[in-house]
């Protein structure tokens, strides 16, 4: 029986913010060959051009490569392209490496949604998006304005200054209290209460823990639960149900919007159907170390799954204490008294604006 195949494969990936790279493949029981193109979006040029025989029928097939340079400069959507490739590469160099560049070609032009859509990106600056239009500052009123996340060093190794330290920054800046939230760890009581002392500042506790869905922030334990491995959100759930604490989805879509949402596919509608939102008590709508995207993205998110939004600096030195903050209708002096107002949903996520006790 005689069989014969032919495969032909073209494929396009952005290397740069005005470059696209084309691979083509060809290959058959006879002889294989590739191209690569590099291809500006600004006019459809060809920057550069590569072939590579990866089997060939004659010795004369490997003189091809040399001429297929002459195809860069040419412009893709030009009339009257293909003809001339053929007759400009494909006598110089071999028609199979012209039949290719063709079909490179094609598939540019085929997908003209997505080169216009980039080719867009390039004109048109990305519009700023103005975080203090979507959330509120600070109330000059009567009430409690704390930082829900913050580090420390050492417990946690990824911060920069001590608690003692964070403490006086927090003080600074015009907080009435920060909650120590480090890595996987609960301060004792007693020590906070010795710093509560000393600086005469509230200073609550909570920690961050580390789940198979992201982290999150726990208020309102007294121990990080004893378990091997990565803890499960909802084995976390249990925990915390069973000793009154509650759980804030930190940073949940920290680095998803770092390129454009739409080309993702990923819309406010489809990340509230995550399986956190369905285990957690609110959402950290403003944390200091993500961007305004990210921010502004997650508080459409909680939202719509009607969670209440905090808002924490999530600093780990001085300079990021209070960059956002959760301000409380109530006084709040104790620990118990900060589980009772987030049991209460009576507070929202605000932009810090220093101001002077």
């Amino acid at each position: 029986m005689l069989k014969f195949m032919r495969n032909k494969l073209v494929g396009i990936e952005k290397i740069a913010p005005d470059e696209i790279l084309v691979h083509g493949i060809l290959d058959d029981d006879i002889y294989s060959l590739e191209i690569d193109l590099r291809v500006s979006l600004s006019d459809l040029r060809i920057i550069s051009i590569e072939g590579r025989w990866k089997r060939w029928t004659t010795p004369e097939c490997p003189r091809a490569i040399e001429p297929l340079k002459e195809a860069v400069g040419l412009c893709i959507a030009e009339s009257g392209l293909y003809e001339k490739i053929r007759k400009e590469i494909g006598k110089k160099s071999c028609r199979h490496f012209a039949n290719l560049l063709i079909e490179c070609c094609d598939t540019v032009k085929n997908a003209k949604g997505f080169i216009e859509k980039e080719q867009e990106k390039l004109v048109r600056p990305q519009e700023k998006i103005n975080i203090e239009d979507v959330f509120p500052s600070c109330p000059k009123e009567e009430g409690t304005l704390i930082d829900l996340h913050v580090h420390t060093y050492p417990a946690s190794s990824c911060a920069s200054n001590s608690i003692e330290e964070q403490i006086e920054a927090a003080k600074s800046v015009g907080l009435d209290a920060i909650c120590i939230t480090d890595h996987n760890y609960i301060w004792d009581k007693q020590s906070i209460e010795r710093l509560i002392d000393k600086h005469g500042f509230l200073v609550l506790r909570g920690t961050e823990i580390t789940t198979d869905q992201g982290d999150i922030l726990v208020f309102g334990l007294n121990k990080i639960p004893a378990k091997k491995g990565l803890i499960s959100a909802m084995e976390l759930r249990e925990i915390v149900k069973e000793e009154g604490a509650l759980m804030i989805a930190a940073h949940p879509f920290r680095g998803f919007l770092i390129s454009d949402v739409q080309s993702l596919g990923l819309t406010p509608e489809k990340a509230s159907k995550r399986e956190l939102f369905k285990l957690v008590d609110a959402v950290e709508v403003l944390n200091g170390r993500v961007n305004a995207s990210e921010n502004i993205f997650t508080k459409k998110v909680s939202d719509i799954c009607d969670l209440p939004g905090t808002g924490g600096s999530d600093a780990h030195e001085t300079s990021e204490i209070g960059i956002y903050a959760t301000y409380f209708q109530e006084k709040i002096s104790t620990e118990k008294e900060l589980i009772e107002a987030l049991k209460s949903k009576a507070y929202f996520a605000c932009i810090l604006k220093r101001r002077t006790k």
